[in-house]
């Protein structure tokens, strides 16, 4: 039987897979939460809110272990773009984003009630889209990758390649920003691999500086 570590307050996918290059072993849990943004709520805000609720939903119920939760954002003239309903908001979407420069938010949370540990990170990236065709963006929503995306995108998908280029950090606009999750896991108790950068770029083909920055 696996001995857990940690606990992954999150079903998506690519969470899974970046926080799996740092050997830990970990469980998902993902929370039950209400994500509709508040009123009077600006962008940081309310991804900190999720981030914190998140963990603390899955903390509660997990208390031997500590909790690590994320929550990422897009954020584009000033509102929030989460994750599309439907193919026609994919579309509306990704629309509106090309050729423009947006920002990306995660905010990252790690709880360890044993030890009354509570830990956080916020990073910040911008995303420059390419001005891609009409042809372009259908065969991309056809493909369904835009589900479970903030913004319907994925930065490293081969075949649509959305992004021109970024500033900042490329694991942060995949949902995870591994450099500040090393941290907090370091900060944590939790050994990290040394080999970590050299497994996030064969795996993922993600460059690991922690000074993250390119064309995408």
């Amino acid at each position: 039987m696996v001995r857990y570590a940690l606990v992954l307050a999150s079903g998506s996918p690519r969470r899974r897979e970046l926080l799996g290059l740092f050997d830990i072993p970990f469980k998902t849990r993902p929370a039950d939460i209400d994500e509709t943004q508040n009123a009077d709520e600006t962008p940081l805000d309310y991804v900190w809110r999720l981030a914190r609720q998140k963990g603390s939903a899955v903390a509660a119920n997990n208390s031997d272990l500590p909790v690590l939760s994320a929550d990422t954002i897009v954020e584009f003239e000033g509102s929030v773009w989460g994750k599309p309903v439907d193919l026609s908001d994919a579309r509306r979407t990704l629309s509106a984003l090309k050729g423009k420069t947006h920002r990306v938010y995660t905010a990252i949370s790690l709880l360890d009630p044993a030890h009354n540990l509570e830990l956080e990170r916020m990073v910040k990236s911008e995303v420059h889209m390419r001005d891609y065709s009409d042809q372009e963006l259908q065969a991309y929503l056809d493909l369904g990758d835009w589900r479970d995306k903030a913004g319907g995108y994925a930065i490293q998908h081969a075949g649509f390649h959305p992004c021109q280029g970024y500033t900042g950090s490329y694991s942060n606009i995949m949902g995870l920003p591994l450099c500040e999750t090393a941290e907090l896991l370091r900060q944590a108790g939790f050994a990290i691999p040394v080999e970590l950068k050299e497994r996030a770029e064969a795996e993922l083909g993600v460059l690991l500086d922690c000074e993250e920055g390119g064309n995408a």
